[in-house]
């Protein structure tokens, strides 16, 4: 269960970081209450992983999950750069989570 609530913990992350993005420095009110729910719900269940997952993959997961997704929504929805420097850049990070997984208990 510890790894399902990660996985929501680090989509959240990707919620809150494209709300506050949409926020514009939270002079908007709906983007702005998405980003503080979104950032309190991601660290409740980041904080239930914990519960049964070590502190380093956890939180190597959950940051990891949000770096990705978040760098995949501003391509694919914010129409930013895709080059493939990028690219090679997040491929190395879900290789970099990919192993943490593989090598973690739980």
């Amino acid at each position: 269960m510890a790894w399902i609530y990660l996985m929501f913990a680090g989509v959240l992350e990707i919620v809150w970081a494209f709300a506050m993005k949409q926020s514009e420095g939270f002079t908007k009110l709906g983007p702005s209450a998405v980003t503080i729910v979104a950032m309190a719900a991601s660290f409740a269940l980041l904080s239930l992983s914990m519960k049964s997952l070590p502190l380093g993959t956890a939180y190597t997961i959950w940051t990891g999950i949000g770096a990705v997704g978040a760098f995949l929504v501003g391509i694919l929805v914010l129409g930013e750069q895709a080059s493939a420097m990028r690219m090679v850049a997040a491929a190395l990070i879900v290789s970099g989570l990919v192993l943490m997984k593989v090598s973690s208990p739980g």
